[in-house]
């Protein structure tokens, strides 16, 4: 396969580690995603791979996309736009066939957190902190969040973070099913190849049947569901409250939002 300076694998017998290596905030952008998906895609096609564990270097899992230099480039409504390119990057990791892990340290925030939620489990520490701040930003949120987070935590729960932006810690991650293990941060990496082991030790025909049962129709309704987030993205994306909340986030303050 392809090898990329901000992507890499290692192996653990039948478990491949998808590593990101842009420290210390591995922030996102199109190129990171579409880099992560033909890892993926690549491993799918690869017999000796039974699961996939999704890792990160730095001090954060990742902590969204860059707002002091492209991340402002996201939402425009250009037909070549780095957005809609991004969602189908992302349609592209949830298409993968193998279990992943996700071991999640530092933050996982904004795109961040659409990441973490690519896996099929997450591995967390105390440090680790989950949040969808889109509403602070003054847009929707976008990577499918809006679909799969319900899912995963109940829609009340989802609610409560899209609605708010406000941070989860890890234990309260662990309590509302956004995490499944809680582990000392130095533990993150080797608790999640060790839950990926746990799996791969198993038939992997029928893991890959039972995961395809367990998830049948999600992609398809995620590759509708961004679709229509890009679309809400488009028009937030041109209001003033917009341009406030990307200066307020920028310059660590409330932001002084007017309805415009």
């Amino acid at each position: 396969m392809k090898s990329f300076d901000d992507v890499a694998i290692e192996w653990h017998d039948h478990v491949a580690v998808v590593e990101i290596r842009r420290p210390p905030l591995n922030f996102f952008d199109v190129r990171l995603i579409e880099h992560i998906a033909e890892c993926f895609e690549s491993l799918e096609q690869d017999s000796q791979c039974r699961a996939i564990v999704l890792a990160a270097q730095g001090k954060a899992f990742c902590a969204g996309a860059d707002f002091s230099s492209s991340g402002s480039d996201l939402f425009k409504a250009d037909s070549d736009n780095s957005a809609i390119t991004l969602y189908k990057a992302a349609a592209r990791l949830y298409a993968c066939k193998k279990p992943v892990v996700g071991a999640i340290h530092g933050a996982a925030i904004g795109g961040g957190l659409g990441l973490s939620l690519v896996p099929d489990f997450r591995v967390v520490c105390p440090e680790t902190r989950f949040a969808a701040n889109f509403v602070k930003l003054g847009i929707h949120p976008g990577f499918g969040i809006s679909l799969v987070l319900p899912r995963l935590i109940g829609q009340q729960r989802a609610n409560l973070m899209l609605l708010t932006g406000r941070r989860i810690k890890g234990e309260e991650a662990l309590e509302y099913g956004l995490a499944d293990l809680l582990v000392p941060a130095d533990q993150v990496r080797e608790e999640a190849i060790a839950l990926a082991t746990e799996i791969a030790q198993c038939a992997p025909l029928a893991v890959e049947s039972t995961r395809a049962t367990l998830r049948h129709g999600l992609v398809e309704e995620l590759k509708s569901r961004l679709e229509h987030e890009f679309a809400e993205q488009v028009w937030l994306a041109r209001t003033n409250d917009h341009k406030e909340g990307m200066a307020a986030v920028t310059e660590r303050r409330e932001g002084n939002f007017t309805r415009s």
